[in-house]
């Protein structure tokens, strides 16, 4: 039993001006729902994930066409906690700038936008009103770089209804007041905690981001259901400009039209696209083979493919056989279609690498 003048602080009242909730000791809650859904429209209305002419794309997000859910911010025992649970579907618009120029709709479903899922982890879900070749083109490319930028504006809600709903949640103790009179507290690190959510803290790489993390492709406890693509492409031209193409900084960032870091020695990292591609290099055999850990920035983390590109050189062009093992099942069918259209394709047009090394100038 505890003498007298002494016993749990928690239970002792102090001397507040405002007298209000004690220690921060009572549940408080902030409703956070019209913030959010107001916040959700303001970031998606009109929100452009870019012109690419290089790729003769140009896609926007026009318009929030649903926004279900809730958000509430908790005080408890001077920790701050979020919930929010938010079902949202965008609608897109996106043309082929150099054909049609016809404009081609379609959706992003998110189901999963919750306290309880990492941002990299947020499903998004893409789709078209109506399919052809133009609209699939578009298709792939949202999937790519689209799902990238629309996460990007789910981090900055987040990082915002932190940044927000944390004033004046927790209260001050006696002497604890700023040179303005609002408390001084660390409600950003203490929801944190609290909470558990990493996703909320995680900052957005930028598109220009140039950092590739270490390969790692240890087991995480959990099977991966995994695919091995295998394919050829021709090209018109030396093996020595190809491997060069595949190597050169200044070769990758003209086909990837954007900044790359290639740092083409064993063990070297690459980044391209903006961060949505990279790893390191493996092994290099000048004008004959190139082997990576490979990944996109949106697989599971830790989780790597095997790429192995081996040339050889003819008479009049150089083959190009590429194997990649340990691509994600469900990443098998756009990873085909990618190689062509953001690679291969990509090489022939920018270098001129259609045309065969044999015919006159």
């Amino acid at each position: 039993m505890a003498k007298w003048g002494e016993g749990d602080p928690r239970w002792i009242v102090e001397e507040r001006p405002d007298a209000t909730n004690v220690n921060n000791w009572h549940w408080t809650e902030k409703n956070a729902t019209p913030w959010s859904k107001e916040r959700l429209n303001q970031l998606f209305n009109d929100f452009k994930i870019g012109k690419f002419p290089q790729l003769d794309i140009e896609c926007v997000v026009e318009t929030v066409d649903k926004c279900t859910g809730e958000a509430t911010v908790n005080n408890r025992k001077g920790k701050l906690i979020f919930f929010y649970d938010w079902e949202l579907v965008l609608k897109w618009s996106g043309s082929l700038l150099n054909n049609s120029k016809l404009s081609h709709k379609g959706k992003l479903t998110i189901p999963n936008l919750s306290e309880e899922n990492d941002l990299a982890d947020i499903e998004i879900t893409v789709t078209i009103d109506e399919s052809n070749d133009e609209s699939e083109t578009l298709k792939q490319f949202m999937y790519n770089v689209g799902r990238d930028r629309v996460r990007q504006q789910l981090g900055a809600y987040i990082r915002e209804l932190k940044e927000e709903y944390s004033k004046n949640l927790i209260l001050p103790k006696k002497g604890e007041e700023s040179a303005t009179g609002n408390p001084v507290s660390n409600a950003n690190a203490n929801a944190t905690k609290a909470n558990n959510v990493r996703n909320a803290n995680q900052k957005v790489p930028s598109n220009t981001s140039v950092q590739a993390p270490k390969a790692n492709n240890s087991s995480v406890g959990c099977k991966l259901d995994v695919r091995t693509l295998s394919m050829t492409e021709e090209f018109r031209c030396k093996a020595v400009d190809l491997y060069n193409a595949l190597t050169k900084p200044e070769m990758v960032t003209a086909f990837t039209r954007a900044p790359a870091k290639v740092e083409a020695v064993r063990g070297g990292e690459f980044v391209l696209y903006g961060g949505n591609v990279l790893g390191k290099f493996e092994e290099l055999v000048p004008e004959k083979k190139i082997q990576q850990s490979w990944r996109l920035k949106h697989w599971s983390s830790g989780h790597y493919s095997n790429v192995l590109i081996e040339l050889e050189e003819t008479s009049s062009s150089t083959l190009l056989t590429l194997k990649q093992t340990g691509i994600p099942a469900s990443e098998y069918d756009v990873m085909k279609k990618n190689w062509y259209c953001y690679y291969w394709g990509s090489i022939k047009q920018t270098f001129g690498f259609a045309t065969s090394i044999a015919d006159p100038l």
